[in-house]
C-alpha cells in the first residue's frame, strides 16, 4: 500500500531544519503485515530527543530511515498468526520489541532483549524484515516503530493493546516519555516514600521523572535545567526546589538545599556534563540514575575510591526497566485518576508537514513534548 512518511537520509545538517530540510515528507511503499506482523494508521506521533539525537548524528542508525518511535494508533490489519490484535484496536507502540523468549525477557527484564536490540540497529523489524520501500529502495525502521508516518507495519512484540476511550493525542506519550521517566523513577530506582530527589534534564523524560518523584512520595524534588521557563514550569508541577545547571555555584546550592546532597539523582539530558553534575550532587550512600543517550564515543569519569567509600551507585535505565504490558496500563490508569498528568507536557500539536519546525523547537528548549496528529 502507499503510504506518507518523513525520510531521514542524512545526518548533521545543520539548523534550522526548516530550512534545511533532514526531514522530507515523500510517499512510500509499506508491504503487507507478514507473520507476527501488524499494520497500523498513525493517529499521533511524538518528538522526542532520541528522534533529534539520530538527525544530529548524536545517534548513529542506517540510513536511509522512516524516524519516529513514539507514538499511537489503530490497528488496521494482522499478519499470519497474530491472535491478539484484531482491526479496530487501539495500541501504544514500544520501542524495543520483546522476544519474549531470550534471557533476559525470561527474566523479567524485556528493555534488554537480545533480539529486539539487534533488529533496533540493524533497522528491521524484530522478525528481521523490512517492509518499508521506496523506488526499490530498502528504507529502515526507526526502533521497530517508524511513526512519523500515515501507516506502519510493526512486530505485534512493538505494540500494547488500549482503552479504546483513552485519547490517543496524550496516549502517544506514555510509548516513551512515560515509561522512561517515570520508570526510572519507580522501576530502576524503586524510589522510597520521604527520599529527596533531582531531575537533571527538563524535558519530557524529565518532566516524567518529576511527576514519579512526586507519585513516589519524594520529600524534596530538585528540578535542574538551564532554562528558567523550564525550572518555573516544573515548580507547577510540583518541584520543591528549582537550580539553575548554568549557575557557578549550582552544585553547592544543591549540597545546601539537601544537606550534603541527594538521595537519588535522575540524568535525563543526554550529556556527560549532566550526567557529572547527577553524580557530583548524590549523596553518600546515594543513586544516580541515567537515562540520557549521548554519543556512542563520549566517555564519562568519576573517582573510583568513591564507589567503596561512599557506596555509591550508579545505574543505567533504558526505557524506565519497564515491563511495558504490564507498566503501561498502570500508568494510563494513574493519569486517568489524576494523579500522573503528563498531559500538561504537551507544548504544541503540529501536522506531519511541520516536522522540520517542530525538530527546531525541541532542538531550542521552546518546547517540551511535541505531537504530530495524523
Amino acid at each position: 500500500m502507499k503510504a506518507t512518511a518523513a525520510i531521514l537520509r542524512e545526518t548533521g545538517t545543520s539548523s534550522p531544519y526548516a530550512e534545511s530540510k533532514p526531514l522530507v515528507i515523500e510517499e512510500i511503499e509499506l508491504d503487507a503485515p507478514g507473520p507476527g506482523e501488524v499494520l497500523v494508521k498513525i493517529a499521533a506521533a511524538g518528538l522526542c530527543h532520541s528522534d533529534l539525537s539520530v538527525i544530529d548524528g548524536n545517534r548513529p542508525r542506517p540510513l536511509p530511515m522512516a524516524l519516529g518511535h513514539e507514538a499511537s494508533g489503530i490497528i488496521e490489519d494482522v499478519g499470519q498468526g497474530v491472535s491478539r490484535f484484531a482491526p479496530g484496536d487501539h495500541v501504544v507502540m514500544v520501542f524495543v520489541p520483546s522476544c519474549g523468549c531470550c534471557s533476559f525477557c525470561a527474566r523479567g527484564r524485556p528493555a534488554l532483549c537480545e533480539p529486539g536490540a539487534a533488529s533496533n540497529t540493524a533497522g528491521s523489524l524484530l522478525g528481521g524484515d523490512w517492509r518499508i520501500h521506496q523506488h526499490g529502495e530498502t528504507i529502515n525502521h526507526h526502533l521497530g516503530v517508524s511513526a512519523f508516518s500515515s501507516h506502519a507495519v510493526l512486530s505485534e512484540n512493538s505494540v500494547i493493546k488500549i482503552d479504546s476511550t483513552f485519547d490517543l493525542t496524550t496516549a502517544a506519550l506514555f510509548g516513551c516519555a512515560v515509561l522512561t521517566g517515570v520508570g526510572a523513577v519507580v522501576n530502576t530506582a524503586k524510589l522510597p516514600p520521604g527520599s529527596s530527589a533531582a531531575v537533571i534534564g527538563l524535558g519530557g523524560v524529565g518532566l516524567c521523572a518529576l511527576l514519579g518523584a512526586q507519585l513516589a512520595g519524594a520529600r524534596q524534588i530538585l528540578a535542574i535545567d538551564l532554562a528558567d521557563d523550564k525550572l518555573a514550569f516544573a515548580r507547577e508541577l510540583g518541584a520543591t526546589h528549582t537550580v539553575n545547571a548554568g549557575d557557578p555555584n549550582a552544585i553547592e546550592k544543591i549540597k545546601d538545599i539537601t544537606g550534603g546532597g541527594v538521595e537519588y539523582a535522575f540524568e535525563m539530558a543526554g550529556s556527560v556534563p549532566a550526567l557529572q553534575l547527577a553524580y557530583s550532587i548524590t549523596a553518600r550512600g546515594g543513586t544516580t540514575i541515567t537515562s540520557g543517550l549521548p554519543h556512542p564515543e563520549k566517555m564519562f569519569s568519576i573517582p573510583a575510591v568513591s564507589i567503596v567509600a561512599e557506596e555509591r551507585t550508579l545505574k543505567g535505565s533504558y526505557i524506565g526497566t519497564s515491563v511495558p504490558s504490564i507498566d503501561l496500563p498502570h500508568y494510563m490508569s494513574l493519569y486517568e485518576q489524576g494523579k500522573l498528568p503528563v498531559d500538561r507536557l504537551l507544548t504544541h500539536t503540529i501536522s506531519l508537514d511541520e516536522i522540520n519546525l517542530g525538530f527546531d523547537r525541541l532542538a531550542s528548549g521552546e518546547a517540551i513534548r511535541q505531537v504530530i496528529v495524523l
